[in-house]
């Protein structure tokens, strides 16, 4: 088996580890393990969304789709202790990671889950990811197919993607798939990573997933 961060059960041996750190504008120690997403740092990309994405509402329902060791759900968390924030993963090892770490940063905020454990009827006013890019152009398109029409008609999502894994592609395929009900724009570029920025404008109903030729024309999203 490999072991990929986006292997529901990890096939590395679960040794954890603390790293010291710095989020929502405070020291904190974080557990992390072999077979998540970069166990040893804070992603560079990861950093720029949550160094350059604006400052989340107070309150709402947020969500973080791959939420892996949890850095960014604790800081959806401290920054907005009255939003109800979901940390989503198909690893159930970086879910325990999660939710460990949540719970050790006092935050009882959170609702840490795999996709399937969250209720259908929940929107989301604030979707920030830094999205599985290497999980497969076919894999990510339908993730995102599946919860950025979730978002709240004014709600907002942020991406970060690496420039040269395809963020220019990927914006232009989320346009063309979104339509007119969506607005999307290259937020900022830092450091070679672009955060795509994402509102929903209007109510305009489900949308299908996408084709295969529909994944086929994206070659480097």
């Amino acid at each position: 088996m490999n072991d990929h961060y986006f292997s529901a059960e990890p096939a590395s041996a679960d040794e954890r580890r603390t790293l010291t750190l710095r989020l929502a504008d405070r020291a904190v120690s974080m557990t992390t393990a072999p077979g998540v997403f970069c166990p040893d740092r804070l992603d560079a990309g990861t950093a720029v969304l949550l160094n350059h994405a604006p400052t989340p509402p107070p309150g709402g329902t947020f969500l973080d789709v791959g939420c892996g060791w949890g850095p960014i759900t604790t800081t959806l968390a401290l920054r907005s202790p009255s939003a109800q924030v979901w940390g989503v993963d198909v690893n159930r090892r970086a879910l325990d990671l999660c939710a460990d770490n949540v719970a050790a940063q006092g935050c009882s905020n959170v609702t840490v889950a795999q996709p399937s454990q969250v209720p259908d009827d929940v929107r989301f006013d604030l979707i920030w990811s830094n999205p599985p890019i290497r999980v497969g152009k076919k894999v990510l398109h339908e993730l995102l197919l599946t919860w950025l029409p979730r978002l709240v008609v004014g709600g907002h999502a942020y991406l970060v993607v690496q420039r040269n894994l395809g963020s220019d592609s990927l914006q232009k395929w989320l346009a063309e798939q979104l339509g007119s009900s969506y607005a999307i724009e290259r937020l900022t570029s830092v450091k070679g990573f672009r955060i795509l920025a994402i509102e929903r404008l209007d109510d305009g109903g489900p949308l299908p997933l996408p084709a295969s030729d529909d994944v086929s024309r994206s070659s480097d999203a």
